[in-house]
């Protein structure tokens, strides 16, 4: 089928809920995406973050299919070895914790507002979460994003959210009461447009959740799996937080999610309080081992600091050159670039150019390139924006 033909289909029998892009993306490797009209495409924001290691990474696509032969799925009625096995390589490189798997972001918050919930005294209900974060589509990740125009649509909204200011700890503190069950953040808004939490607010939210009996749950589903140069994000800070939410990257492109608690937290998810039908299949594990076996076998902690620092500096001096560019922010392979005006046009050029980014509040472009780019990409990736930025008032 060509072009033409993919989207009269997608026209005729797919929901249009997604502002598509009028090419069909027929396959990946590494950073590079190809479209049926033979257009070669740098990736820099591949699968929304999901494909953290490269599209199609070898050691992903071998374990997807020497499973896919032995056996798909498995009820969690029974043990599966996979599932024992992902745990134990995520607890490792965390901070001890036990996981309960699902299958995306949305669902593993879903799954850490109601633990908190089961897990504080009674009579806790409330969630502070931050201003221009995103934690999913569903009602209760929905209702904990707070940004109205995501959930204008669909009142009433889950109650018991309090929205407060991303990095103020006096607004913070001010919204701490009796009945607040948990503080939600990402480390880095995603979404938000990639605003990195100083030490001093995670401190403050760890100190604020001991004092209060509430839980802290940090929402590492674009900053888990080493896009930051560490294995978390949290690991920048000198906090532990109760619950990590993860997916995007976990998979390596298989549809995963994860919950990670402190095991005296986790304790509180009794048989019956929650539950996923697929969450935790053979597939999806056998994936999310790979992706943790690739990352280090290829040093591609190291690799997302290191030329994380470099694209960096990269997109700094575009700074000089283009007055539209503001500052660039972020930690590792997680940058934004702020904006003096509306961005979306230059993504449009970009990719007619070649080259695919991201933008998002309107005003910050996302570079969020997979762990094992190279220079060379990033070179590329540069000159194809710096050269849009020339010819676009």
């Amino acid at each position: 089928m060509n072009t033409q033909d993919v989207i009269k289909l997608f026209d005729q029998y797919v929901i249009a809920n997604y502002g598509r892009l009028p090419r069909v993306i027929d396959r990946g490797q590494g950073s590079y995406i190809y479209d049926t009209d033979g257009n070669k495409i740098l990736d820099m924001f591949p699968g929304w973050a999901v494909s953290g290691i490269g599209h199609c990474h070898p050691k992903v696509v071998k374990a997807i299919q020497t499973q896919a032969g032995k056996l798909l799925h498995m009820d969690n009625t029974f043990y599966t070895e996979l599932q024992g096995k992902l745990a134990k390589l995520l607890s490792e490189r965390a901070f001890g914790g036990k996981s309960f798997f699902c299958n995306s972001g949305a669902e593993a918050n879903e799954a850490a507002l109601k633990l908190a919930r089961i897990h504080t005294p009674k009579g806790k209900y409330k969630y502070i979460t931050t201003l221009g974060g995103f934690h999913g589509r569903t009602f209760g990740a929905m209702a904990a994003t707070a940004q109205p125009k995501k959930f204008e649509n669909f009142q009433p909204v889950v109650p018991g959210f309090v929205y407060v200011p991303f990095n103020d700890i006096a607004a913070l503190e001010k919204a701490f009461d009796d009945e607040v069950a948990a503080v939600m953040i990402e480390p880095i808004q995603g979404e938000g447009g990639i605003n990195v939490a100083s030490p001093e607010y995670m401190k403050a939210i760890r100190q604020l959740c001991d004092k209060n009996q509430a839980v802290m749950i940090l929402d590492e589903v674009q900053t888990g799996m080493g896009r930051t140069g560490k294995w978390f994000g949290y690991q920048h800070y000198d906090v532990v937080p109760d619950i990590i939410t993860l997916a995007k990257a976990l998979g390596g492109g298989a549809a995963i999610g994860a919950m990670m608690a402190k095991p005296n937290v986790a304790a509180s998810l009794v048989p019956g309080t929650h539950a996923s039908t697929f969450g935790g299949n053979c597939l999806a594990c056998a994936a999310g081992i790979a992706v943790i076996e690739a990352i280090e076998e290829e040093n591609l902690l190291e690799n997302a600091a290191k030329i994380g620092r470099y694209a960096a500096d990269k997109l700094n001096a575009l700074k000089s050159k283009h007055t539209i560019i503001d500052y660039v922010r972020g930690k590792g392979l997680m940058l934004g670039i702020q904006l003096k005006a509306a961005g979306a046009d230059i993504v449009s050029k970009c990719l007619e150019n070649g080259l695919r980014i991201n933008c998002t509040q309107d005003i910050v472009l996302r570079f969020m390139p997979a762990m094992n780019v190279a220079k060379d990409e990033i070179d590329k990736a540069v000159d194809i924006l710096d050269n849009v930025l020339n010819n676009i008032s």
